[in-house]
């Protein structure tokens, strides 16, 4: 009875994203969004992995794409990210969780951007001198240093050992030097065992709330619906075809709604030897720029290292993302 009530509300939701799809679907607007800075990937597992996030993350970074998988996580989880983004912009995450017993699990999630400094120019500063012929593009001598930060709150629960869901509020700052904006969002997922080999369905909402305002005019949030599935196709256990002792393959699919885009499709691949040493490779269907996406990852004794890179096209650099993590079983 248990595991027909969880099919009926996976469908459900399933069929509230597909729903809120065709509403957002429309709305093709690439940029048209506020806070932007929250769609991009801050942990590079997930980078390599061409993006995929709903299902096969199930450490401290859930917090940050479906919140339900820190239910799966360690008793204590923590991780530290830092990626070099385009024209000198960085980013820095930081993860944790915590398992309270029975009562579920807790996550923290915290991400600051850096823009750096920008000198400040004004068009009542433009002027050329007749006399000596200097130009002057408007520079007043000040800069100022836009960039934002996120501050967040995670509560997932294991509701039977098949299914589970998370919660997420965060609170959300942008400074864009003349002017500020700030809001509380939310976050919310579900992931289900389906009991047939390693196949696991998930499903994500991410920033759902409230529009933004700049100058009386109002930016919607980047809200994204996002449904997933993973699986072995061979693995230490459970593999689809075969198990195969010290090796395994974990391929992902997530398909991926958001408001200012139409739909994305994201595919993953991560091989791994002995728990040890893993291979990460994934493609991006529906982008504008990023395609290929590749990276690597370690984990030694408690200690975790992933590294991914991607590609952005003829006109855009490529990035690096690095992400260290720690657990405590």
């Amino acid at each position: 009875m248990l595991a027909n009530k969880h099919w009926i509300l996976i469908a459900s939701l399933l069929i509230c994203i597909a729903n809120a799809r065709g509403q957002v679907s429309g709305f093709d607007k690439v940029g048209s969004t506020s806070f932007t800075f929250l769609q991009v990937i801050p942990n590079a597992r997930v980078a390599a992995m061409g993006g995929v996030y709903t299902v096969n993350i199930r450490t401290s970074e859930a917090v940050f794409f479906n919140p339900a998988g820190i239910a799966h996580a360690a008793d204590w989880d923590a991780s530290l990210s830092y990626m070099d983004w385009f024209l000198d912009v960085t980013l820095s995450s930081f993860s944790m969780n915590y398992r309270l017993g029975n009562i579920g699990s807790i996550g923290l999630q915290a991400m600051i951007v850096d823009i750096g400094s920008i000198e400040e120019t004004r068009v009542d500063h433009l002027f050329r001198d007749s006399e000596t012929g200097i130009y002057n593009s408007g520079i007043t001598g000040s800069t100022f240093s836009p960039g934002a930060y996120v501050l967040g709150l995670t509560f997932a629960r294991n509701v039977t050992h098949r299914f589970s869901f998370g919660l997420t509020a965060k609170y959300v700052r942008e400074n864009l030097g003349l002017q500020t904006a700030s809001a509380v969002i939310f976050d919310g997922g579900v992931i289900y065992d389906t009991g047939f080999r390693s196949l696991m369905l998930g499903a994500a909402v991410r920033n759902f709330g409230q529009e933004i305002k700049y100058n009386s005019k109002g930016y919607p949030l980047p809200q994204t619906f996002t449904i997933g599935v993973s699986g072995y196709l061979f693995g230490l256990e459970d593999g689809f075809f075969t198990t195969i002792p010290g090796h395994q393959l974990l391929v992902a699919f997530d398909l991926s709604q958001s408001r200012d885009h139409s739909q994305q499709q994201h595919l993953g691949f991560e091989y791994g030897f002995q728990n040890l040493f893993f291979v990460r490779g994934g493609y991006k269907f529906n982008h504008d720029e990023e395609k290929y996406t590749m990276g690597f990852g370690l984990n030694v004794y408690r200690l975790r290292v992933d590294y991914a890179y991607n590609d952005f096209g003829d006109y855009l650099d490529t990035t690096h993302r690095f992400t260290l993590g720690f657990e405590i079983k």
